[in-house]
């Protein structure tokens, strides 16, 4: 380790959210380039930088620091180069030369203590002197701060967005209430704040410590996709989690309700549901934006006669359920249509949009993720966009979605089609259906039989359930070449009939294995090479869809499994370790987070950029072009489009996807999918999740693993059970 004393000269690269630095550096004479992570970097800055001179392949000889420490100037040629380097704004070279002349070493004492003296030199109003000693005492304060933040093990983007918001209050704040943190800055959370509480030697029985653990329970309920939780969980979760009784839980329960900050619903059931205020007013507003969605149009008089002429031109037989649904779309709205695999749903959008061209209504459509969006567009021939993008997202300070859309400034359609409406979640619902004008007509289309959103509320399930708007639920199969066993058995799976397993289709089959010793072999081999040459594809293109994350075929182990027979470790690939996943160029990899605040952009054949924007999404599958070491980045590329730079930091956002589960799965398709079979968790092993897995294939299912689980799950029609209260919000506007 060595150290060496200097002063900044430039600024190369900073990450904001890593603190990490490429600077030139001026060390006895010497310029030289200094890499690592500081609190602040500014030209003119002195420090004693610990580390080791290191070689970089690229960009050659550097040194590499991993300790900085910021020296107070010693002579008046470090204070001149410090205050003439831009570091403080109104101060240039020859301001500072006049500046540090008048006063010498007892420059930074002055602007310090006595910055009004400021105003003696020639070219220094009073007022112009008040500002200087602001941004010094600014400049101050931030350092201290960020000092103090880090001994709790706060890193610098958070401490950075913790002082923004309360400035020199901080200490205050940490030393009284440091669960305030959890409740108000994105990205600390209840954890966090109890490491800084239990340092500073808060009571565990604190009533700020209670509160907080409350909310925290119910932000995680939501991250499992409940919008609100029954009492009693609540307490037992709470109880578990902060260790103290249920009487002092259930009393701050009761003082949030009062406060508003928590809502009590009784809907009739045996406990009383608590829902946090925020996801309470969310549903109700998306209640009474799609009720108020509702209009009375007249039934098209011409519409049979189109329905005819479409048959006719597409050399096709619509059953009356679909002819039902295209003929609704002539006047009703909100409408639902919804059915499995095989039922027509894709014809039934085609036969609408061409309906509407013939009648001169503009539409969009749309749908929850990019690559459900993709798809929409290639079977439709149709331009179609995700619903976060019609709605024009942005994101505010705070790093929360906003969309520019809203009931200020509304889509102006007359019909807007959303495709894989399972997979809506009541915020993004809310926020869709505050952009509609009333009378706009709203189509969505879905499979309700599928696993619900992977974000909060069960939104389509709950809509058909409330019988508000009309709903049409298709039910023949339309036998289509290629698929027919998948269709067929999509459907036996749902309603609970006996699946073959004798395997006498190429596909749809299922290879008996009864432990993961024996099923981890078969699906790398059918992964690596029997299906890839079957269907010329990639291994890439075969999705591993598992019910589990844990055990041996769980989506954890897998995926160190299969990335070793996929992209091992090779010295043309640069790799990063975070915990212990190691990503390497190559990789395929998934967003686990929505990030709404992460840009991306996508480029023409010619490299040159043709689009930017904000946002990638929980479920949005890439893979890594380029590991950067010496900048800390890699680059990924989205649904073939969408390239994106993560810093390493944010790279805790990612996981490998060569196996991922079926809930993240959802909206998505492959050529074939392979989904192990073994015993997991009991409440996963049921119809809802085998059936989505399922139809997640175009061309092959593969099973492998044990018929008896395989049957268990058709067996069992227990979905996963959620709470939402959307059909009940619903219901109430109407009744109101």
């Amino acid at each position: 380790m060595v150290t060496i004393e200097g002063y900044i000269i430039n600024v190369r690269f900073r990450s904001d959210e890593t603190g990490y630095t490429v600077m030139d550096f001026e060390s006895d004479g010497e310029k030289l380039t200094a890499v690592g992570t500081l609190n602040i970097a500014e030209p003119g800055m002195t420090l004693a930088l610990s580390g080791d001179f290191v070689v970089h392949a690229n960009y050659g000889e550097q040194f590499a620091f991993t300790d900085a420490e910021e020296i107070i100037p010693k002579d008046t040629l470090d204070i001149e180069r410090y205050l003439g380097s831009g570091a403080i704004k109104g101060i240039g070279i020859a301001l500072a030369s006049r500046i540090v002349t008048k006063f010498g070493e007892d420059t930074l004492r002055i602007l310090d203590e006595e910055p009004e003296r400021l105003a003696e030199i020639k070219g220094i109003s009073n007022r112009k002197a008040a500002e200087i000693a602001e941004q010094v005492r600014e400049k101050r304060d931030l350092r201290e701060a960020m000092m103090f933040l880090q001994k709790y093990g706060i890193s610098l983007n958070l401490a950075v967005k913790i002082y923004s918001k309360y400035n020199i209050e901080v200490y205050r704040i940490l030393r009284e209430n440091p669960y305030k943190l959890a409740d108000e800055i994105d990205g600390v959370g209840f954890k966090k704040a109890d490491e800084i509480a239990f340092k500073i030697g808060i009571n565990v029985d604190s009533d700020f410590r209670i509160r907080s653990g409350i909310n925290y329970v119910l932000l995680s309920a939501g991250r499992e996709g409940h919008t609100y939780l029954p009492k009693g969980e609540l307490i037992a979760r709470a109880m578990n989690l902060l260790m103290v009784g249920a009487d002092g839980i259930e009393a701050q329960i009761d003082n949030l309700v009062t406060e508003r900050k928590l809502v009590y619903k009784d809907d009739g059931e045996e406990d009383i549901r608590v829902y946090s205020a925020y996801y309470y007013y969310v549903e109700l507003s998306a209640a009474r934006d799609l009720v108020g969605l509702k209009a009375n149009y007249k039934k098209d008089k011409k519409i049979d006669k189109f329905i005819s002429d479409f048959e006719k031109e597409k050399h096709i037989e619509l059953d009356e359920l679909q002819k039902e649904a295209i003929s609704y779309a002539s006047y009703e709205t909100p409408l639902v249509v919804t059915g499995g695999p095989g039922t027509g749903k894709t014809t039934i959008i085609n036969a609408m949009i061409r309906y509407f061209e013939e009648n001169n209504l503009s539409f969009v459509l749309a749908a929850p993720t990019g690559r459900a969006a993709k798809r929409m567009s290639e079977v439709t021939g149709y331009v179609a966009s995700t619903i976060h993008r019609l709605l024009e997202m942005n994101v505010s300070n705070g790093d929360k979605p906003v969309f520019m859309r809203d009931d200020s400034e509304p889509l102006d359609v007359d019909v807007i089609i959303i495709d894989e409406m399972s997979m809506v979640d009541i915020q993004l619902f809310n926020a869709l259906v505050k952009a509609i004008i009333p009378g706009t007509r709203l189509i969505m289309v879905g499979d309700a039989a599928q696993l619900p959103s992977v974000g909060p509320g069960a939104v389509l399930a709950d809509i058909i359930e409330s019988e508000a708007v009309k709903v049409v639920k298709l039910k023949h199969i339309f036998r289509q070449e290629g698929n027919s066993a998948i269709v067929e058995n999509a459907h036996a799976i749902i309603e609970g009939r006996e699946v073959s397993t004798d395997n006498k289709t190429e596909d749809f089959f299922m290879l008996k294995r009864y432990d993961s010793e024996s099923v981890i072999p078969v699906i790398t081999e059918l992964w690596m090479k029997h299906l890839p040459k079957h269907f010329n594809v990639s291994p890439l293109d075969i999705q591993i869809l598992t019910p589990t994350r844990i055990g041996n075929t769980g989506v954890e182990n897998l995926n160190i499994v299969l990335q070793q027979f996929i992209n091992p470790p090779s010295g043309r690939k640069e790799e990063y370790k975070i915990k212990d996943i190691t990503f390497r160029e190559g990789d395929k990899v998934m967003q686990i987070k929505n990030n709404y605040d992460i840009s991306w952009y996508m480029t023409n054949g010619l490299g040159f950029t043709t689009e930017e924007g904000k946002g990638v999404f929980n479920g949005d599958i890439g893979i890594i072009e380029k590991i950067n070491k010496e900048m800390k980045t890699a680059k990924v590329l989205f649904d073939d489009s969408k390239y994106v730079y993560y810093s390493f930091e944010e790279m805790s956002e990612l996981e490998l996807a060569y196996a991922v589960t079926v809930h993240k799965s959802q909206g998505t398709e492959y050529p074939a999918v392979i989904i192990p079979l073994l015993q997991c968790p009991k409440p996963l092993m049921n119809r809802n999740l085998l059936y989505t897995a399922v139809t997640r294939a175009s061309k092959c299912v593969a099973l492998v693993g044990d018929e008896k689980v395989f049957q268990t799950m058709i067996d069992n029609k227990n979905e996963l059970l959620r709470y939402s209260g959307f059909a009940e919000r619903i219901r109430e506007v109407l009744e109101n």
